[in-house]
């Protein structure tokens, strides 16, 4: 899942950052409205968590563009503000979801979660493909039982090829959906961390290179 948050408080946007990246989420962040449009404006996300209340353009602006751009990533609107009121504004301006600070950051893991569902074909909480099941809410993965220690990319990288169900994950797609912004496209991240998931996993082998194409998951 890749995420944008975009908040003119620095240090709390940095740190929501940094605890979504310990969820496998790669994030992209920016403290006001006018950078968070341009990051929208030439990356894909998943979701974007926009503060209401920066200044210049505020969250309620880059809502409003989105939708007049058509963007296919759902919105979820902070706020100290938490009447009904300020609510059903933020859910009129075309956001999915609304959270009012101060939160629980699980609940915002959730929230961002579900609203990630909604970009993409429904798929079960829990992956399962040739004995390597991956339970994506209590981030665990195990093969025939045997648990695996992932580390957070392995498993983001382990969950993105199983949600692919069976097709082949270009690098590019691997490196929007794991990793963010500020990794060097020309980085030969995406196979050495699939040489380390490959060995966790064992044998006989699951994960296969398809030439010109990416990776695969399946026996």
């Amino acid at each position: 899942m890749r995420v944008l948050v975009a908040d003119d408080e620095r240090l709390f946007a940095d740190l929501l950052a940094a605890g979504l990246r310990r969820h496998s989420m790669a994030v992209d962040v920016c403290y006001d409205g006018d950078a968070a449009i341009e990051r929208l404006g030439v990356n894909f996300y998943d979701v974007a968590v926009l503060d209401r209340d920066m200044p210049g353009s505020s969250g309620d602006d880059v809502c409003r563009w989105m939708r007049a751009q058509e963007l296919t990533a759902r919105v979820l609107l902070l706020t100290a503000a938490g009447s009904v009121y300020d609510r059903v504004e933020g859910l009129r301006l075309g956001a999915d979801d609304y959270l009012p600070k101060p939160f629980a950051f699980a609940e915002l893991v959730a929230r961002l979660e579900a609203l990630a569902r909604r970009t993409a074909p429904a798929l079960p909480p829990v992956l399962e493909r040739d004995g390597v099941v991956v339970d994506v809410g209590a981030r665990t993965a195990t093969r025939d039982g045997r648990d695996l220690d992932l580390t957070v990319k392995e498993f983001g990288l382990l969950r993105a090829l199983l949600r692919a169900q069976g097709q082949a994950v270009s690098v590019e797609d691997l490196l929007e959906q794991v990793w963010d912004e500020n990794i060097d496209p020309f980085t030969n991240v995406v196979p050495v961390t699939v040489g380390k998931l490959r060995r966790k996993l064992g044998e006989p082998a699951v994960i296969h290179t398809v030439p010109r194409a990416g990776y695969r998951f399946g026996a």
